[in-house]
C-alpha cells in the first residue's frame, strides 16, 4: 500500500493540464431533479440475473434514494425495517465516450459496510458480458478501510480479485470533498487523487484479454451496502448516510 499525504497546492498544476484540453461533457447537478437526458436509474437487487449485483451486496436500489440538492447528486443509503436501500445511476446509451480525461469531485460517506463507487463499463457489455466489456474503477471506498481509496481495472485476464489495483491512503477522506481523476488513452489509464498520480495501468502486451479499453464506456455512480468488498458486516447504527457528487467532467 502506498501512503501519501495529498496537498491542495497540486490543483494549480492539474488546472493547467486540463486547460490544454477541451471540455466535451459536464454534469454539475444543478436544479432539483436528475437530468434524465444524461442519466438513468438502476433499481432492484439485481435478481433474477445478477442477485446481489454479482457481489452479494445487500441493498435494494431505488430512485427514491437519489436526489439533486444544493448543486450535488445525493445518493442516500438507509435501513428500513430489515432491508437496506440506496441509489445507483448510469449514463449508458446517453453519454458514452472513448479516451479522454475524467474529473469527479465527491464527498464520501463513512461507516462500516458502505461501498461508494465512481466507475465505468464498456458499452458493449450486453453483447460480450463482463469482464470482456472491461471495467474502470475511478474510485472505490469501503468503510471498513478508513482513509483508503482504491483504483482498479477488471479485464478478462484479471478480474474480481484483480491484480490491476492500487490503494492510496489519504487524509480526511470522508470529511472533505476530493477530486478523482482518470486519464484514458489507447495504451494507458492513469489515476489521480487531488492532483497526485496514484496508479498507471499499461500492460506490456495489449489485447482484448489484457486491455479491453479501446471502445466507448459509460459512467456508473452508486452507494452499495455490504457485499464481498464492502462488507460482509454492516454497522446498522450508521444510517442514513449520503454520498455526494458535485460534478462529473470529461475533457479531450
Amino acid at each position: 500500500m502506498k501512503k501519501r499525504s495529498i496537498i491542495s497546492g497540486l490543483f494549480l498544476f492539474v488546472g493547467l493540464q486540463l486547460a490544454a484540453q477541451e471540455l466535451i461533457w459536464e454534469e454539475n447537478f444543478e436544479g432539483d431533479s436528475l437530468n434524465m437526458e444524461n442519466w438513468s436509474y438502476e433499481t432492484g437487487d439485481g435478481c433474477p440475473d445478477l442477485c446481489g449485483w454479482g457481489n452479494n451486496e445487500r441493498q435494494i436500489y431505488s430512485e427514491d434514494y437519489v436526489a439533486v440538492k444544493d448543486g450535488n447528486l445525493v445518493i442516500t443509503a438507509d435501513k428500513v425495517g430489515d432491508a437496506y436501500y440506496s441509489g445507483k445511476v448510469n449514463s449508458k446509451d446517453k453519454f458514452e465516450f472513448q479516451y479522454g480525461t475524467v474529473e469527479v469531485r465527491a464527498k464520501l460517506p463513512d461507516g462500516h459496510g458502505l461501498w461508494p463507487a465512481i466507475w465505468m463499463l464498456g458499452n458493449n457489455i450486453n453483447e460480450v458480458g463482463w469482464p470482456a466489456s472491461g471495467e474502470i474503477d475511478i474510485m472505490e471506498f469501503v468503510g471498513r478501510k478508513p482513509d483508503t481509496i482504491h483504483n482498479a481495472l477488471h479485464t478478462p485476464a484479471s478480474h474480481g480479485d484483480t491484480e490491476n489495483i492500487e490503494t492510496t491512503r489519504i487524509e480526511n477522506v470522508t470529511s472533505d470533498f476530493h477530486v478523482f481523476k482518470m486519464n484514458w488513452t489507447e495504451d494507458a489509464i492513469t489515476f489521480y487523487i487531488d492532483g497526485e498520480k496514484t496508479y498507471t495501468f499499461s500492460p506490456s502486451e495489449k489485447n482484448e484479454e489484457t486491455y479491453p479499453y479501446r471502445h466507448p464506456f459509460y459512467f456508473l455512480l452508486n452507494l452499495a451496502v455490504g457485499g464481498n468488498f464492502g462488507g460482509p458486516e454492516v454497522d446498522d447504527s450508521i444510517f442514513p448516510k449520503q454520498f455526494l457528487i458535485d460534478y462529473v467532467k470529461v475533457y479531450k
